[in-house]
């Protein structure tokens, strides 16, 4: 997974601090920090960030004054280690020799005056940390979901760096007035895949001349594409006649939703939103006799991973986003099935706030399917899935889960032996076949991190439903 860059906000507590100028070599990671005392000034912008993808390559540092009103400004100090168990981190500048890149030296923006409850110890090193200030970082050792953390103490200086004691911090405090909104979409090669089946292939295409896979070469720009191809298991006890097997592809091009609506009343946030949508393209193909089971069958074929940052403004937002594809049959063990099915469209699925209304879910799939063939032998009904469960949060806490399932459902009465090509033929009875999406999930908690009210419990997104008839003779 490539390497983010990081950009680092220092506002100073108190009063305006002398401005220092930092090198122009290359950093792999910086920080974002604003002290408390800060805070009002940093809320005096309002102004209309831009979102996009972090940069692969590093970012230039800004440095300036912290005066009253200022902008946010940027500093090279990284985050060297952290330990989320007594959630101390130690923060280090370039000059350390550390990650953001040995042989060059760099100062912080701005050198905040020492805290009374540092020891003598840490007195040089309140220059780069200091009560109260935030820390936004991308993944870094010991967070590798990116750190969001408030400084409590300086602790003292280490080999690495300035130790410091610290508890968990809301995005608020960093963007203050300032709007934000945008789409991004995530980089395929971006993701980290385990395949949980042998016959699992990945394909992806980033650009005309970037791609892998045996379908890499026309996969879309952006999308990221999984082969399945396995045998359905039959339960204990099943005749041997009882078998299945599936086999198709999932195609998405996930994009990360973000969106900040600066001040509200109170202390939280006008709005906010968090989500993942893309465009989404599948085929899968059934064939055999699905036996009878007392719960659908579910199989997991693949876990993917990424952690895109986002920067807005300034600030580095991390997004940590996880998508589980999976197989699920279920059927009364009678039916017997060869079918194939195409389905595109595309879904969203997030959480939106605002003050008047708190965290509402948002949900929406657009999909439309084509039967490529079909056959039905015998009565009985049959349902497969081919879909996918996404997670997206930002620095480790989990905001929304959501479960995108595209169906397949045949259903037959009667002595059927039927085919799309020829219906009616050798038809007693009745039977259609069906496509379809389902589409739910859950707004959780540590959404809180926009730094609006904390969710008493989990919302249900609400369960989204669609289906359509593919072929048959009637019901």
């Amino acid at each position: 997974m490539p390497a983010f860059a990081v950009t680092a906000l220092l506002l100073a507590a108190g009063c305006s601090s002398p401005q220092h100028q930092t090198s122009a070599g290359d950093r792999s990671r910086e920080t974002a920090r604003v002290s408390d005392g800060a805070t009002a000034a940093a809320r005096t912008d309002g102004q209309a960030l831009a979102v996009a993808a972090a940069p692969a390559a590093t970012a230039t540092t800004a440095a300036g004054s912290a005066g009253k009103g200022r902008p946010a400004h940027r500093t090279t100090l990284s985050v060297s280690s952290y330990d989320g168990k007594t959630r101390r981190a130690v923060i280090s500048s370039a000059a350390k020799g550390n990650s953001a890149g040995k042989g060059h030296t760099a100062a912080p923006a701005v050198s905040p005056s020492p805290t009374p409850s540092a020891s003598a110890s840490a007195s040089a090193s309140a220059r780069q940390a200091a009560v109260g200030d935030v820390i936004a970082s991308t993944p870094a050792p010991g967070a590798p979901d990116g750190l969001l953390a408030k400084v409590t103490k300086v602790l003292g200086e280490t080999d690495a760096g300035t130790e410091v004691q610290t508890e968990p911090a809301t995005l608020d405090a960093l963007l203050g007035d300032d709007t934000a909104k945008g789409t991004v979409p995530v980089d395929p090669a971006a993701f980290d895949v385990d395949k949980l089946l042998p016959d699992v292939k990945v394909s992806w295409s980033r650009s005309a001349d970037a791609h892998v896979g045996p379908e890499g070469a026309t996969v879309p720009l952006g999308s990221l594409r999984l082969d399945v191809s396995t045998e359905v298991p039959a339960p204990e006890g099943s005749p041997a006649s009882a078998a299945a097997s599936v086999s198709g592809f999932v195609q998405v091009a996930p994009q990360v939703d973000f969106a900040y609506g600066g001040a509200g009343t109170g202390t939280a946030p006008g709005s906010a939103y968090l989500g993942v949508s893309g465009d989404w393209d599948s085929g899968w193909a059934v064939k055999g006799r699905a036996a009878a089971t007392a719960t659908p069958l579910r199989i997991p074929f693949a876990k993917l991973h990424a952690d895109p940052v986002l920067q807005v403004g300034v600030v580095p937002v991390v997004v940590n986003l996880d998508l589980t594809c999976y197989l699920q049959v279920s059927g009364d063990g009678k039916i017997t099935v060869d079918v194939e099915q195409n389905l595109k469209g595309d879904f969203k699925a997030g959480g939106t706030f605002g003050t008047a209304q708190g965290w509402t879910p948002v949900s929406s799939s657009t999909m439309t399917s084509t039967p490529v063939r079909t056959s039905v032998t015998t009565a009985g009904s049959v349902r497969t899935t081919l879909g996918a469960e996404a997670s997206v949060g930002l620095y480790g806490s989990v905001g929304v889960t959501a479960d995108l399932a595209p169906y397949l459902r045949g259903e037959a009465t009667g002595t059927v032996t039927a085919t799309s090509a020829t219906p009616g033929a050798d038809v007693q009875g009745a039977w259609n076949l069906y496509g379809g999406v389902d589409l739910s999930g859950t707004l959780r908690l540590q959404l809180s991190v926009f730094g609006t009210p904390v969710l008493e419990r989990g919302i249900p997104l609400g369960a989204l439903h669609r289906e359509w008839k593919l072929a048959g003779d009637g019901l």
